[in-house]
């Protein structure tokens, strides 16, 4: 597989947003913009090692866009119109973590000073808030980690860590479901994979064990015969057969980053075995043996059914792609 392409986003953006669908390659405009997508959209921007000037303009347009999204109370708004009229209550739902998520790592790595001074603005305003929600915490700590990396000292930050980590909590003692919910649900990787930053950074060596553990499990469970089998778009419990339908992009790539981490803070090559097969899915690894993304366009599939994709290439498939694929780039430049 190839570099990441940020052609099908450029293709998909306006000068306000990100429109969150598409009809096969064309955007659908009259579903206007997410701020989930934009947020995810500033994350692999920043983490772009040599981004050209559409990709900079586009990480301009996402700081724009969430920090007009964010209220005075630091709470975020998730939907906006195509003409850019927002709707719908600011809270601390997945935006919200997600846009933490995107301030820290802008704040850390974003191409220009203006913006990492900006996005260190925006996240301090943020991480005034809580969440009650394990997901929303989980992505605000992986945006707090990011923000320690550039400010070691920052007090906010290891507070937000603190607080995530406690809000996942720790592995079930069940041996044959360790994991802490009751059901698998949605970027299930995300919750070990922010126990084991916020471990790290912080120097707890347990809630490295913690997500560690989860993640271990995690992986076991969604690989058959050496491919990722994810969890469905509808969950699943402990007694549930696989492979199961339909499966989500952004699964793959919430594995492939917490197997990133896990290699980084362990170089155990059992995480760079589950980072391969996270990559491996979009390539056609996976339980339908199809391909899940189009190259002419560097746009993703939408979601994998038993007999193939949802061609469809919206912008949260297409930007799981190009996470995923920004870390087998790296893979391939260290010769791995």
């Amino acid at each position: 597989m190839s570099g990441p392409s940020f052609d099908h986003l450029v293709a998909l953006s306006s000068n306000v947003g990100l429109f969150e669908h598409a009809e096969f390659v064309a955007p659908r405009r009259e579903h206007g913009y997410c701020t989930d997508d934009v947020a995810r959209l500033l994350v692999v921007v920043a983490r772009e090692p040599t981004p050209t000037r559409a990709v900079r303009d586009l990480g301009r347009m996402a700081l724009a866009f969430l920090a007009d999204a964010q209220g005075v109370d630091g709470k975020i708004r998730n939907r906006r119109t195509a003409d850019g009229r927002w709707h719908g209550p600011r809270t601390v739902e997945d935006c919200w973590g997600r846009s933490i998520w995107a301030f820290g790592t802008a704040a850390s790595h974003a191409p220009e000073a203006w913006m990492r001074q900006s996005a260190a603005a925006h996240f301090d305003h943020g991480a005034q808030q809580r969440s009650p929600w394990p997901r929303s915490m989980a992505f605000a700590a992986l945006g707090a980690a990011e923000m320690l990396a550039a400010d070691p000292s920052h007090h906010r930050a290891r507070l937000m860590l603190l607080d995530a980590a406690a809000t996942i909590g720790s592995p079930s003692q069940e041996p044959d479901w360790l994991w802490p919910e009751p059901r698998l649900t949605y970027a299930n990787a995300a919750l070990a994979d922010a126990l084991i930053v916020a471990g790290n950074v912080l120097g707890r060596s347990d809630t490295v064990g913690d997500g560690l553990a989860m993640l271990r499990w995690l992986l076991r469970r969604e690989t058959i015969d050496a491919h990722y089998s994810p969890t469905p778009v509808g969950g699943s419990d402990r007694g549930d057969s696989a492979p199961a339908f339909d499966q989500q992009p952004i699964e793959a790539a919430a594995m492939a980053d917490a197997c990133h981490h896990a290699y980084a803070v362990t170089g155990d090559g059992e995480w760079m075995n589950g980072l391969d097969v996270a990559i491996r899915w979009f390539a056609g690894d996976n339980d339908a043996g199809a391909q899940m993304w189009d190259p002419a366009t560097g746009g993703g599939y939408d979601g994998l059914h038993a007999s193939g994709p949802n061609l469809n290439q919206g912008a949260e498939s297409t930007l799981a792609l190009v996470s995923t694929l920004q870390h087998a780039h790296k893979l391939t430049m260290a010769g791995l």
